[in-house]
Parts: C-alpha cells; structure tokens; sequence
C-alpha cells in the first residue's frame, strides 16, 4: 500500500456514494461532530458560510477568522457555536496575532479549513513583495498552517483542507519569477499557480504530518454560482474563458454546468468528515470524492500530475519558510 500520494500514486475515485450534484447536507448526514473545533478561513461569505453552518449544526465549534467582523457578524447571526476574530489574510502580523489567540486558548484543532481566496484581481503585492493573489491563495495558508501545527498535533486526528480549484490547470509554480517580476502579469496564471501550490502543499503536508495523525487535502468545489469570488473580474475575462459572450452574457451550457453554494459547499464538508479518508491522504476531491488525474492538456475534470509532484512539493515548501521567514517542522 503506497502511502503518499506523490506523482498521483492514490489518485483515483473511491467509491463515495456522491456526485457533483450533492450537497454539504447530503455529505454531513449522520456525523456527529460534537466536542469538534473547526476553523473555516472565509467562513462568513459563499461556500464558506456553508461549510460554517454545516460544520456548526453538526456539533463543531466553528472559528472564523474575518477581515471585517463586523460584515462577518451580521452574516453569522443565529448560526450555533461560532466564534468570529478578527484577521488579514494579506497581513502576516494579523495571521500570527489570530493563532497565537487560538493556541492560548489550549484547545485542540480538529479541522483546519483553508478556505478563503481571491480571483481576477488586477496586479498587486502585499508588504513583502509577493503578488496578492499568491499571498491570499497560498502562503497565507501555509503560515496559518505552520503556526496552528501544536493544536493540530493535539488534537490526535485532524485534518487540514485545502479549497483550491480546477484553475490550477492554468498554471505550475514558476520558481523563477513567482512574483511576476520578470514576466508580464496575466491574471489566471497568477490565480492558477496559487492553486498549484496549495494542491503541493496539502501533498507535502500530508507526508510530513501522518506520522501525527494529521491529513490533509486540497479539493476543487466546482463553479459556483452566488459568490463574492468575481466582483472584480473585467467582462473581458469572462469571454476569453468562454463563460459568456460579448455583451456578458452567460452562455446557457455554463449556466447548467454551475454549482448551487450548498453543493460547491459538498466537497470541503466531505474532505472534512468522511471516514473514507481516514487512511488516505494527500489527495485532491471534487464532485465529493477523490478526483481522477488528467492527462490532456486542456482545462479538464482531475488533477494535473504536476500539481502533485514530490521534487516541487518539497522545493515549494523551502521556498514558503525562506519567504515568509517561518521554518515549519512538522516534528
């Protein structure tokens, strides 16, 4: 039984009962998350505050670190054992302040869900020199991760999920020029080399974190409709993925093709809670089960094999502590 799912080694569906049509209740259905603790990173908007409210009315104390609690506040209210605190995903000080917060508090972390991402932004760089969405989409989670590790260690059985997407397919990690230094900036190049490095990762993470009894995952939840993910995306983005003709019409095919939040929400819950995964890691989902590779070169249902690549996914993790400045030791 091969262990880690380096080069897509345990890449293949499992059999989940489920399908891209099923929801976060459907997945949930008869786990009892009860004495569980949760945090869900942009747990207040879109599929996120679907997953919240699964995970919370399932039993889960549910975390949700916010930007403006205020706004995370008002779309929490009536949602069962949530806690809001305050972080920046574009601040490395506000990630270190929210764990530290955390790990004074003693508890165990159950479920670490990387959630939050940014899309179709215009060229920016946080403090650092890093381009936002690299920052948002990637090393933010690897810091959380990183400093977050005791309480997932404690908890004796966690999990870290990764929500990347199927834009992976429109980029590999460019160890060159990351930061769009020395190339002309192209919007879901950016955008897919973050998800690349997320699915590398929940890869390399998995390897290093098993031996206690920490798994992780990186998952696709589909294309959703009813999102915050394109507020600032142009029209013309929109044509050249072929999403919707000249006028910002969506084409119809895409419109069936699009996900419910409930059921771009299924994935993250499953990845979460099934005990299917229990002795398999490492591995990227969609549709509520683990994905197929894909092999062709076009945008594809799958997981791109350099997505899951151990020289890259070990490479990419020394480049993560060099350039935030954190050494992760998962012992």
């Amino acid at each position: 039984m091969k262990q880690d799912n380096y080069q897509g080694a345990l890449q293949q569906p499992i059999g989940s009962g489920f399908n891209a049509k099923s929801t976060a209740a459907d997945v949930i259905k008869g786990i009892n998350l009860k004495g569980k603790i949760a945090i869900v990173t942009g747990g207040n908007t879109g599929i996120g505050l679907e997953t919240t409210k699964t995970l919370a009315n399932a039993g889960a104390t549910v975390i949700v670190p916010a930007r403006d609690v205020e706004k995370a506040k008002r779309n929490l209210e009536g949602i069962p054992l949530v806690e809001i605190e305050p972080m920046d995903l574009m601040d490395p000080a506000s990630i270190d302040a929210f764990a530290q917060k955390f790990l004074e508090s003693g508890r165990p972390l159950h479920l670490l869900i990387n959630n939050a991402g940014i899309m179709w932004v215009p060229l920016r760089y946080d403090s650092r020199g890093i381009e936002s969405q690299l920052a948002t989409n990637y090393l933010a989670q690897f810091q959380l991760t990183a400093r977050l590790w005791p309480a997932l260690k404690q908890a004796n059985g966690a999990r870290v999920i990764n929500v990347s997407s199927q834009g992976h397919q429109f980029g590999t990690f460019n160890f060159n020029d990351p930061n769009f230094q020395n190339r002309e900036y192209e919007t879901l190049q950016a955008y897919g080399q973050s998800k690349t490095a997320s699915n590398l990762f929940a890869l390399e993470l998995d390897h290093r974190g098993k031996a206690f009894n920490v798994r992780a995952y990186s998952l696709h939840p589909g294309s959703i409709g009813g999102t915050e993910l394109g507020r600032e995306a142009p029209l013309e983005l929109f044509v050249k993925m072929g999403f919707a003709d000249e006028q910002g019409n969506m084409f119809p095919e895409v419109l069936a093709s699009l996900k419910t939040v409930p059921q771009g929400a299924a994935t993250t819950v499953w990845c979460a809670t099934t005990p299917l995964l229990n002795s398999i890691g490492g591995v990227y989902c969609e549709d509520a089960d683990v994905a197929p590779l894909a092999s062709d070169n076009e945008l594809s249902a799958g997981v791109k094999p350099y997505s899951l690549d151990e020289a890259d996914a070990k490479r990419l993790w020394e480049w993560s502590e060099e350039i935030s400045g954190i050494s992760f030791s998962t012992i």
